[in-house]
């Protein structure tokens, strides 16, 4: 999906759609509608409205659609969690790498991948990541130094 369809199907899948969406962005429900529409070539979304509705709708697909047609897939970074230990993160994180690493086995074990195998692996090696990026979120904020 690219950029201008995520924006128009971030606006329109809001309840209430540019209606209710329009007021908490500040930018009034026909302009909103316009500079959304895949088919207006005079009216686009700034990157801060952008963000803004990104931060209302709490949908990211615009920031995804804009990395993936720049080559890059995104992660979010969870909070830490309260008590969690960098011990407990790194073996989550180990936990992780070990599913990959079940899922690429199996996945290669009759040295054929299918579709189906293939999304396995990158769901697994998605979650792998989330952990160690967890891990490091973990690590700096237990950080007592600046960044």
């Amino acid at each position: 999906m690219n950029v201008v369809d995520a924006a128009h199907q971030t606006v329109k899948s809001y309840p209430g759609g540019a209606e209710s969406l329009g007021p908490r962005v500040g930018i009034g429900p026909a302009v909103l509608r316009s500079k959304v529409n895949p088919n207006t070539t005079t009216h686009h979304l700034t990157l801060a409205e952008a963000s803004e509705v990104m931060g209302v709708t709490g949908d990211h697909r615009i920031l995804h659609a804009l990395a993936a047609e720049h080559g890059y897939t995104l992660q979010a970074i969870e909070a830490p969690q309260d008590g969690a230990s960098i011990l407990q993160a790194v073996l989550q994180a180990n936990a992780a790498e070990g599913a990959f690493d079940r899922e690429l086995q199996t996945a290669l074990s009759d040295n054929t991948i299918t579709a189906n195998e293939a999304r396995l692996v990158e769901a697994a090696w998605s979650a792998a990541q989330a952990a160690g990026i967890a891990l490091i979120a973990r690590v700096r904020s237990m950080s007592r130094g600046t960044r």
